[in-house]
């Protein structure tokens, strides 16, 4: 652990003694103190420093593994992964977003192709079912950790774009790049059990927590330029939202 970082334990508090060593750990995360990839000492060093026994150490290890703060790693020992993004909801791309917030975006294209359209998109598109559209399917890293599984359907003709753009830039800025004029957008966020396939990609168990976002953007003409359906790691991703009275 970083020589820095002082774990202040309150004996007489009736907060188990676990649970106060995750917090601070869990707080020094989130101030950078700890910078992804940091490598705790072993716990047998940690219980000897804190004056703790190493089943406590062992439980505040593995609850901030649980929440996806650290990871541990075979022949390396437990290492930080990165804080929890968080996004505001505003109009803008998860790419946008993580690189503003230094989290080293990189995306993976799994697909990019025009697809019969299902039918319960065609009308969310303005098109009829069975309309060829342009399908796009990615998956988002963050600081070398996959975070989410992105599916996108837009109308053919939209704008040119390859994996290789996709793969440097997002999605609303290529957009942006080829004249459309996103202004407003419809969006749904909502949470489910990873299935197999996204478990796999986003190494995940089966059934883990996924939060989902579906969204519809409309152009300055009120039409309907890409609809998304995506799903983010529980564990990884928080959305913000502030609240003003009218």
């Amino acid at each position: 652990m970083t020589a820095n970082l002082a774990i202040d334990l309150d004996r007489s508090s009736p907060v188990p003694l676990y649970f106060q060593v995750a917090e601070q750990i869990a707080e020094a995360i989130r101030r950078g103190d700890l910078a992804p990839g940091s490598r705790l000492d072993n716990e047998i060093l940690l219980a000897d420093k804190l004056g703790l026994s190493r089943p406590t150490i062992r439980q505040a290890i593995q609850y901030l593994v649980d929440k996806g703060l650290l990871v541990r790693k075979r022949g390396v020992g437990t290492q930080v992964v990165h804080g929890q993004v968080k996004r505001s909801v505003e109009l803008t791309s998860l790419y946008d977003d993580l690189r503003r917030a230094g989290q080293e975006p990189a995306t993976q294209v799994l697909a990019l192709e025009p697809r019969p359209v299902e039918e319960e998109i065609a009308p969310i598109l303005g098109v009829e079912p069975g309309t060829e559209v342009l399908y796009l399917e990615r998956l988002r890293f963050a600081a070398g950790e996959p975070l989410a599984v992105l599916h996108n359907w837009l109308p053919l003709g939209l704008a040119q774009l390859s994996a290789a753009d996709l793969e440097g830039r997002g999605l609303y800025e290529l957009l942006r790049a080829a004249g459309v004029r996103m202004r407003v957008a419809n969006q749904r966020i909502g949470a489910r059990a990873a299935t197999q396939a996204e478990a796999r990609l986003l190494e995940e168990r089966r059934g883990a927590p996924l939060l989902t976002m579906v969204r519809t953007t409309y152009d300055d003409q009120g039409r309907a330029v890409e609809h998304g359906s995506h799903v983010y790691r529980a564990s990884h991703y928080s959305l913000e939202v502030t609240l003003i009275e009218r």
